[in-house]
Parts: C-alpha cells; structure tokens; sequence
C-alpha cells in the first residue's frame, strides 16, 4: 500500500517503502511513514526478515524488529486463497 524500492547491500535485500496511502500495519502511523526491511540468509536453513519503522509523527525514534525463519521442507500455500485452509 505504499511505494517500494529494493536494491543488494552485499548479501541482504533492502526494500524501503514510502507514500503509504490509507491504513497500515502499524497502529497509528501517518502517511510520513518509512518502512525498510531486510532480508538475509544466515546459513543455508535460516532467513532473518528485519525491519525498521520510521514516522516522526507517530514515534519519538525509529524502531527495529528482526524474525529469523528456518528452511521448511512442506509446502508453502498463498495466505489468501487456498482450497485447503
């Protein structure tokens, strides 16, 4: 719901995203805010996903989390529409 752009810094995939229009994930942010996340093999079973949150009219600093996924050997269905769920 935004504007991204991806670029490599090394091995990590940045995707940074701006112009948000409408309701975000984030719970009170406004329209100034960025999102930056990375993405990151940690070994050939680990992704790590982090993300940093910007809006100064939300919050006093940006604020980072970071979600390691381990390598799975089942499927992987789209969230949205699967006859099965």
């Amino acid at each position: 719901m935004g504007e991204s752009r991806g670029r490599w810094e090394g091995d990590t995939l940045v995707v940074e995203t701006i112009n948000f229009k409408g309701v975000t994930a984030f719970g009170g942010s406004s329209e100034k805010m960025k999102l930056t996340e990375r993405f990151r093999l940690d070994g050939p079973n680990m992704l790590v996903y982090q993300f940093t949150v910007e809006d100064p009219t939300t919050w006093t600093r940006p604020w980072t989390a970071e979600i390691p996924m381990a390598r799975s050997s089942e499927p992987i269905f789209e969230y949205a529409c699967h006859e099965g769920n």
